[in-house]
């Protein structure tokens, strides 16, 4: 197996930390997982499939990810406001290693049911 990271390098200068910088907190790989599932949602859909999540935390969340480059916020100009998000081409690249990482749960949770 390849290493990506040799031992007297500093993680934030990887991409390794470099990914991790993007996806690490606590809502943010659920965001993506779940906008990776059904393309677009608006806040409250997002708020309901993630659940124990405050408003407040889920717009700083969003926000985080757009400042990144991860997701797309659309505002429509209408009354009122309807704004959606998804994802980035970029934010779709990280889509198949969240389904992997999805797998390997399923796979590895049955060994200790």
């Amino acid at each position: 197996m390849k290493k990506c990271i040799a031992p007297d390098t500093k993680l934030e200068e990887t991409g390794f930390g470099y990914t991790l910088s993007l996806i690490g907190g606590k809502y943010k790989m659920i965001v993506l997982y779940w906008l990776g599932e059904f393309d677009v949602l608006r806040h409250n859909a997002l708020h309901r499939l993630i659940g124990k999540i405050s408003f407040k935390m889920l717009s700083s969340t969003l926000k985080e990810l757009e400042k990144d480059g991860l997701i797309l916020r659309t505002v429509y100009p209408q009354m009122p406001p309807k704004v959606e998000y998804s994802l980035t081409e970029k934010g779709k690249s990280l889509i198949p290693i969240l389904f992997d990482l999805c797998s390997w749960g399923d796979e590895h949770r049955k060994e200790t049911a």
